[in-house]
């Protein structure tokens, strides 16, 4: 067994250069959806059940693509076909969404949109788990993350950019300001060169070549105990259909069912795949989610802390300082549409930040270790989001991006790099698919609980999802503490050259 070549820097640039395109998209998309759902009529307590097609689609479309990218092996590779297809159809959602001409149309092309992101995003996570020694891990990571950051910071201010230079913000009610229209088209036009760029300039390391490396984790020695895992379906099924009747008994709020559906769903999914029913590909990534590492565990509970508190910010920003920083909650007012453009500029701002914090974190991995980095950089974070309700100038809320973006730039770097150490190279892309789990289970518990608590106790007033969000934030950085810092793997033949031997 041999270590894995020790890439060079334009070589690990390359690879993670498409990620500027993927958040592209997704920063238009996190930006100005909920803005295009309210110009088309969207009640505020609907909103978040409107955006459950984002979690939801990674839910299903991650594990599904890193188990078939495992399984793949073309003359482009075994990611960067995944790569390819999702950017071609994510482009196209780009270009008609902001078109729809109704709520329900702009509501589905949502979720084709997300899905065919999951297609690109989910093999770059693996990719950098594949082509980097563990002690490069951290640099790839953050290297995306950087990509991550330049491409959301043009992406969230172009609707600004371009009502200064003239163009369109405010249009007749129930149509998309010009501004937000042709944003999404060059998104898309970004979105697509980007990703071909690394489809094009990188290569990969054949199957049998990956599972030769010093690196690799061993596969699981034994096999999920059918009967154990046939009982825990049948708990979570019950748990799942009695919080089903509660809600529908006690008449609570009708988002609540996403929450306990879900549940029975999993309770049931478990049981039928523990007994041998369903497709060979479910009843592998159901029996690889009951045998994942028990690191993976651990940055489960950190991942659904800090998604938690993300899909807050992404939903309620626009609608909490629309209200409280710009006085207004009628979107076709001048007043709504300049405090909209104003929260694109602040998520540019925290994904800027979070592009200069990229280049800090592989320092502060050096200095810190991973564990400790990660909790400074979300505790930063939380209390950005929580200064929300103590900030009335709206220009001062460009301080708390600077928090909030050296928390972005973590969560999208670090629990990466603590989980590719700690699952098989034969199955890294579908541990990073299962791993999208606890990104999306917190989105979801937040699509369908943020919209209840805020009319039941906080008077439907959004600036408390923000603070909501900032205590969250802390907590993940407190779970995180309890992950083992990984050892770097070193070799006496390990080697330094272009990383580029028996690949495609």
């Amino acid at each position: 067994m041999s270590a894995k070549p020790q890439l060079t820097f334009w070589q690990i640039w390359n690879m993670c250069f498409g990620f500027l395109g993927i958040q592209f998209g997704f920063a238009l998309q996190n930006a100005n959806v909920s803005r295009i759902f309210q110009t088309l009529g969207a009640p505020m307590d609907e909103i978040p059940m409107l955006w459950v097609a984002a979690p939801l689609t990674g839910l299903i479309v991650q594990p599904i693509v890193g188990y078939y990218s495992d399984r793949t092996w073309t003359r482009l590779g075994r990611r960067r076909p995944y790569f390819l297809y999702g950017a071609l159809i994510t482009t196209l959602a780009l270009l008609f969404m902001p078109n729809s001409p109704t709520l329900w149309i702009a509501a589905g092309l949502l979720w084709i949109m997300d899905a065919s992101i999951n297609v690109s995003m989910e093999p770059f996570r693996a990719l950098v788990g594949d082509q980097l020694r563990p002690e490069q891990r951290s640099t790839g990571y953050a290297m995306q993350s950087f990509f991550i950051g330049i491409g959301a910071v043009v992406a969230s201010f172009l609707p600004w950019i371009l009502a200064q230079v003239g163009v369109a913000n405010t249009a007749e009610p129930g149509v998309v300001p010009d501004t937000v229209r042709y944003a999404f088209y060059a998104g898309g036009l970004v979105l697509f060169a980007a990703v071909l760029w690394t489809v094009l300039s990188t290569r990969e390391y054949a199957p049998e070549v990956l599972k030769a490396f010093d690196d690799a984790k061993p596969l699981p020695a034994t096999k999920t105990d059918a009967k154990r895992a046939v009982s825990k379906g049948l708990i979570w099924l019950l748990v799942g259909l009695v919080g089903v009747a509660v809600i529908f008994m006690m008449s609570l709020d009708k988002q609540l069912y996403l929450l306990t559906g879900g549940i029975a769903a999993y309770g049931l999914l478990l049981s039928i795949t523990a007994r041998g029913y369903g497709p060979k590909m479910l009843r592998e990534i159901v029996d690889d989610l009951q045998q994942m590492p028990d690191e993976m565990r651990k940055l489960a509970v950190v991942q659904f802390f800090s998604w938690f508190a993300l899909f807050a910010m992404w939903i309620y920003t626009t609608a909490a300082v629309t209200e409280i920083h710009f006085g207004s909650t009628d979107t076709s007012s001048a007043a709504y549409n300049e405090g909209a453009n104003w929260v694109g500029v602040l998520f540019g701002a925290y994904n800027g930040f979070a592009a200069i914090a990229a280049i800090i974190i592989p320092f502060l991995v050096r200095w810190f270790g991973l564990r400790f980095s990660h909790m400074l950089n979300v505790s930063l974070g939380g209390a950005a989001l929580l200064s929300f309700a103590l900030i009335r100038d709206p220009n001062w809320l460009l301080l708390s991006m600077v928090g909030v973006g050296f928390a972005w730039a973590s969560i999208l770097s670090l629990p990466y790099s603590l989980l590719s150490n700690s699952v098989p190279a034969q199955k890294m892309g579908v541990y990073m698919g299962i791993f999208n789990f606890f990104i999306v289970i917190p989105q979801l518990m937040a699509a369908s609980t943020l919209g209840f608590l805020l009319k039941t106790f906080f008077d439907t007033k959004p600036i408390y999802a923000l603070i909501i969000g900032g205590v969250s934030l802390i907590l993940s950085g407190l779970f995180v503490l309890r992950v083992s810092e990984p050892k770097p793997t070193h070799s006496p033949q390990s080697v330094t050259g272009n990383g580029e031997a028996s690949c495609a």
